[in-house]
């Protein structure tokens, strides 16, 4: 098994821990923030698709599917399009609500899709191309990767974690 053979596999279990987590939920569950600082399911499953769109697209060069797929119109977010989600405060997060519950799933499996289109593709010797200067060590191509996989692993748990402090299991 190659390394993207790999992180295609991480991101399958990620997704399956979302969507199994969001599924064990009502919609207002999931739309609880439990404590200020701890974000809701619905924001980690949607932050978590919009990273990958938003990476993925940027190392496609294409238009993020958040915008050329019509995610955006919706969600109906009362946010800026460019939120940089990972620093919303927790006022923003909690602007992050649903009522379909098709909406969170079904960007998020888009997302994940996207992602593993990109994966199957990458050149192996793009992998140490430098495509990100304003980080000392420059960020290639290979770290970018490991970590857009890494951030939805992570949110994954924090997803379950979630769950737990919200509904008790």
């Amino acid at each position: 098994m190659d390394g993207m053979q790999v992180a295609m596999e991480m991101l399958d279990r990620a997704e399956e821990r979302l969507v199994d987590t969001f599924n064990q939920m009502t919609t207002a569950e999931a739309n609880t923030m439990p404590a200020p600082l701890i974000k809701s399911v619905t924001w980690l499953m949607w932050h978590t698709a919009r990273e990958l769109d938003l990476q993925i697209s940027d190392l496609n060069e294409t238009e993020a599917l958040w915008i050329s797929a019509g995610w955006t119109e919706k969600f109906a977010l009362d946010l800026p399009d460019d939120t940089e989600d990972y620093r919303h405060t927790p006022e923003e997060a909690a602007k992050v609500v649903i009522t379909d519950r098709q909406l969170p799933l079904g960007y998020l499996r888009a997302s994940v899709e996207l992602t593993k289109q990109y994966l199957e593709k990458v050149d192996e010797n793009s992998l140490a191309d430098v495509i990100d200067t304003n980080w000392n060590p420059p960020v290639t191509r290979q770290v970018r990767i490991i970590s857009i996989i890494d951030d939805a692993v992570m949110h994954s748990g924090q997803a379950v974690y979630t769950r737990r402090l919200v509904i008790g299991k």
